[in-house]
């Protein structure tokens, strides 16, 4: 990935450019010291002035009110609010007219920054004020003051805190005033500009200290940069949260959001004061030193699946190369590419106003269709149906270019999905609410509606990250996710009726991610690699589970790795600098999951006596109790020395109803409702009460033997027994008020003898 930079031989200012702002994809508003505002227009190559301020006014920051985000077409940008030096805050219309004028500051009004609904207005100024404002210009409030001039201001994704600059400090104060703030020292040096992304939630810092740093939002450090030549004047991040870029002097760098660069320029613009991304995440507008406003397109990024490379070479032009055959396919597009995703034998590419969706098969005729809405943020895909995230919402599509549905629910807000919190699966859609983040929506794709019946899964913190397993049968369909303790959890899909248990699989889990082709699970956990072949076995074997994961140094994938894909028995690991690494996993375990799901236990077996490998056998003895094949679990079992466990299987294959035979293996998986639920269906009335008894659980055994009216002298015995091994007396009301009625009522009928 590249910047190609556009530059005009002479600067259409005669002064420096201060500040720059996108209105469309390919409008640009510039105000300079020569007191202008030029509009550029990058369709027709056209620069007009649109307005010649008074000579007192000197702009400095420039920002449009927010475009509508509502479900009709986002309307363009149609006013903007001005900063200048002599302590003002201009509204601007789009057509150059000042709207209205307020005194703000004393000193000049170093920053100004509309919220995301673009329902307050935010100015800092050379006084240490922070002042929050209404739409039309009215102080609403004063947030703080301070002894030293704040140099830059950002709104937080929910609109709710401020970050801004103190010196060397960076402060996160939220708008309520009993709230904690958050202050700590960012740079050795006075920090000139802050960026806080909407989709990712992290902060860019950057000024004199010649370093740009990325933080989260807690005020942890993610990645410092090494020193540049100059003082840094300005960073932004792209729309969509995937990158930034930052000017300096005679330096435009864009880089990858965990910091590694992708690109350095070095135009001739003197030092670049102000950048700007266009709506479309596309290009970058720079406010120059030297009179120019420079542009610069993001080109040459890259798509890999199997053996296909696909590069953007152009705006408009992609190239198809197959590794395999060194063939080399060209694909034309009508407008700008915006967006696109490889995966599943498909290239999905959406431009500023249509769809394309290729097949690998044929790339000479793709399926295309018009956008509904504005651009396109995010494209995700399964094996067969691909959504799109807009402005406007939600949308399946089949690969057949047909709209599926347009999952919704209350409060969504479609501007900060990223794929980190929306994931897709054949049969279930599932959101991370931003709301409320401790909680995952899922939705059918094909009807849109709320999956089962209608709960969302709830957990106890806020999740940070989610993916749905991709095979399998749709009623075992599971989801794994990461939380703020970055623990990893895995919890089942479809929820009818019964509270399906959350359970936690691995700790300090940074990045984690589902195989292609089965239900493998592989992350990086602090200082190993980590593999779960079969994630399932929570479900029915826990003790399984150490014995069931493959691990694997992971020092020398340095601090953060991030894991980008898991196709095939190949996980593909980017480093913090920005490096693949691909790491080969044993193909065996694949290969069971597909005997497994083709119900081929011989082969099965046969593979694992042929690989010799534990972790194989554990994942055979786990899928074949999950699947109810008990003769292979027996052999599984034997072959990893769980002698116990074998014992009670061959219990279970001596049962001689099939319901009791059903029973005793969802205990054996720990399901002791559903077992007792199972019997108690079949009218094995005894074996549920029996089973409460083994386990101890004596109220629940003595309230089934009084609501059936039968064995209720069988449980007291048992109790008694249990009592007097331990040399105990009974001292539960329940069972002494039974036993003494027993005594005196043996003979009613109440008490059935029956032989245990």
């Amino acid at each position: 990935m590249r910047l190609k930079i556009s530059l005009l031989k002479e600067p259409k200012h005669k002064e420096l450019v201060s500040c720059v702002g996108w209105t469309t994809a390919d409008e640009l508003y510039s105000c300079s010291d020569d007191h202008q505002i030029m509009k550029w227009n990058l369709l027709n190559g056209e620069t007009t002035q649109v307005a010649k301020l008074p000579d007192d006014i000197y702009p400095i920051d420039l920002h449009w009110f927010p475009r509508s985000l509502s479900g009709k077409k986002q309307i363009q940008a149609e006013n903007f609010v001005l900063t200048s030096s002599d302590g003002k805050f201009h509204l601007i219309s789009k057509t150059g007219r000042v709207e209205k004028s307020v005194e703000a500051h004393c000193g000049a009004v170093l920053a100004g920054r509309w919220n995301y609904e673009g329902t307050a207005l935010v100015t800092v100024g050379e006084d240490g004020q922070i002042k929050i404002w209404s739409k039309s210009g009215m102080l609403r409030s004063t947030l703080a003051q301070q002894g030293t001039p704040i140099y830059s201001v950002a709104w937080c994704p929910n609109s709710e805190k401020i970050l801004y600059t103190s010196g060397k400090q960076l402060i996160i104060k939220p708008l309520q005033p009993s709230a904690k703030i958050l202050q700590w020292k960012a740079h050795d040096g006075i920090i000139l500009k802050v960026d806080w992304n909407t989709v990712n939630d992290l902060i860019l810092s950057a000024g004199e200290e010649c370093k740009y740093k990325v933080w989260d939002s807690f005020g942890r450090l993610l990645y410092s940069s090494q020193s540049h030549e100059y003082p840094i004047t300005s960073v932004a991040w792209a729309p969509d949260g995937e990158l930034f870029a930052v000017g300096s002097f005679h330096t435009l760098r864009l880089c990858d959001k965990t910091g590694w660069s992708y690109a350095l320029e070095k135009p001739n613009t003197g030092s670049i004061f102000n950048i700007a991304w266009s709506t479309d995440g596309t290009q970058i507008a720079g406010a120059c030193g030297n009179g120019h406003v420079i542009f610069a397109h993001v080109v040459e990024q890259r798509w890999v699946w199997k053996n296909f490379r696909i590069t953007l070479t152009k705006r408009r032009t992609m190239e198809v190369r197959n590794v395999l055959n060194d063939a080399v396919d060209l694909l034309e597009f009508r407008d700008r590419v915006i967006k696109a995703s490889l995966n599943y034998g498909h290239l999905v590419v959406s431009t500023s106003l249509q769809c394309y969706i290729f097949s690998i098969k044929n790339w000479n005729t793709p399926l295309i269709f018009d956008l509904k809405e504005g651009t396109v943020s995010l494209i995700l895909q399964a094996e067969r149906h691909f959504l799109l995230v807009d402005g406007g919402g939600i949308y399946l599509y089949s690969y057949e270019g047909r709209l599926i549905s347009s999952p919704k629910f209350p409060g969504i807000r479609t501007d900060i999905i990223n794929v980190q919190t929306i994931s897709l699966s054949n049969d279930t859609l599932a959101i991370r609410d931003k709301s409320d983040e401790k909680v995952i929506y899922l939705f059918d794709p094909l009807s849109g509606k709320p999956l089962g019946d209608g709960k969302p899964i709830s957990h106890k913190s806020e999740i940070m990250e989610i993916a749905l397993d991709q095979k399998g049968l749709t009623n075992e369909r599971k989801i794994a996710f990461i939380d703020k303790s970055r623990d990893l959890y895995i919890t089942s899909v479809k929820r009818f009726g019964k509270e399906q248990k959350v359970i936690k699989i691995g700790t300090m889990v940074h990045t984690f991610a589902w195989n292609d082709t089965c239900n493998i699970l592989c992350g990086l956990q602090e200082t190993r690699f980590t593999v779960w072949y079969y994630p399932n076995v929570v479900y029915v074997d826990k003790d399984l589970l150490p014995k069931t994961i493959y691990e694997k140094d992971a020092s020398e994938f340095s601090k953060n790795p991030q894991i980008v894909s898991f196709i095939g028995s190949q996980v593909t690991i980017r480093r913090a600098d920005g490096s693949l690494i691909h790491i080969s996993i044993p193909p065996y375990p694949a290969l069971l999951h597909e005997y497994v799901n083709n119900s081929k236990w011989d082969d099965a077996i046969r593979l694992c006596r042929f690989v010799k490998d534990q972790t194989l056998r554990a994942c055979l003895a786990a899928m074949a109790v999950a699947n109810q094949d008990m003769n292979t679990a027996e052999i599984a079992y034997a072959s990893i020395d769980e002698t116990d466990k074998v014992q009670y299987i061959s219990s279970i294959k001596d049962l001689p109803s099939k319901e009791s035979r059903l029973a005793h293996i969802l205990l054996f998986s720990g399901s002791e409702q559903e077992a007792e639920t199972r019997l108690l269906q079949a009218g094995l009335v005894y074996q549920a009460i029996q089973v409460n008894i083994n386990l101890y659980n004596w109220e629940r055994a003595l309230e089934l033997a009084v609501k059936h009216k039968t064995h209720v002298d069988t449980v007291l015995a048992y109790r008694q027994k249990f009592l007097d091994d331990f040399g105990k007396k009974e001292t539960n009301q329940r069972f002494l008020q039974y036993a003494e009625g027993l005594l005196n009522r043996s003979s009613s009928g109440l008490a059935n003898y029956a032989v245990p």
